[in-house]
């Protein structure tokens, strides 16, 4: 069974042994069996495992995985070193510098920000090899709604960042009034410019932070 070796085994518990989550268990098996699916089937969980529920001071919120080889390790947007940035996290790093002026690191990975306190969460956690949303549908929707509802239901003001439609589509878990949600378009080169770009997020996550005298996200990289 899942052990992800933190305060998330407790609080999800109840998940992982519901009928859902094992009929979801049954078709991964026999996906990664069959099919090349990322991420690692070790990695599916990194999310939770770099970033504690009582760490968590923002969300970010992504469909599902890349599903280029290589690229996909259990963080949304975030790739591994050595792997280019996709265009979606090249222009995340655009706005990073346009907001807070910090250059773009020399790789995409963000595990810099998960050690902060910043919970990288898809909304599907596993993909075919060159089919994204393949995995949409099977289970995984449920357990990350469950997630966020946990954070939810906490009185730590949170910070949740919503980039496109499908993180939108979590919008509704989210009413306690102690949290703060930032909405904008997808990264993707598709539609940055309808609102993506210029959304400020990054600054405007640590101005609610700093008003609720929790300690700001360093978002930068570091090599």
């Amino acid at each position: 069974m899942v052990h992800i070796g933190n305060s998330w085994d407790e609080l999800l518990k109840d998940e992982f042994n519901s009928k859902y989550y094992l009929d979801l268990r049954e078709f991964l098996k026999k996906e990664y069996s069959t099919r090349v699916i990322y991420p690692d089937m070790y990695d599916i969980f990194n999310s939770l495992k770099y970033t504690p529920y009582e760490n968590v001071k923002a969300v970010i919120i992504g469909q599902d995985p890349y599903h280029g080889r290589g690229q996909a390790h259990g963080l949304c947007f975030s790739v591994k070193k050595g792997i280019t940035p996709p265009p979606s996290l090249q222009n995340i790093f655009k706005e990073l510098q346009n907001d807070l002026g910090i250059m773009p690191p020399h790789h995409g990975e963000l595990t810099d920000w998960t050690k902060q306190g910043v919970l990288l969460l898809n909304s599907v956690l596993t993909v075919r090899e060159g089919q994204p949303n393949s995995h949409k549908g099977m289970g995984w929707e449920q357990l990350t709604d469950a997630i966020i509802k946990k954070l939810n239901d906490r009185s730590q003001p949170t910070a949740f960042i919503m980039w496109g439609a499908n993180a939108r589509a979590k919008l509704p878990l989210i009413n306690n009034s102690a949290h703060a949600v930032f909405t904008a378009a997808h990264p993707s080169p598709l539609s940055a410019y309808n609102g993506f770009f210029g959304c400020r997020h990054f600054s405007r996550v640590n101005e609610f932070l700093r008003s609720n005298g929790i300690e700001p996200i360093d978002w930068r990289i570091s090599d």
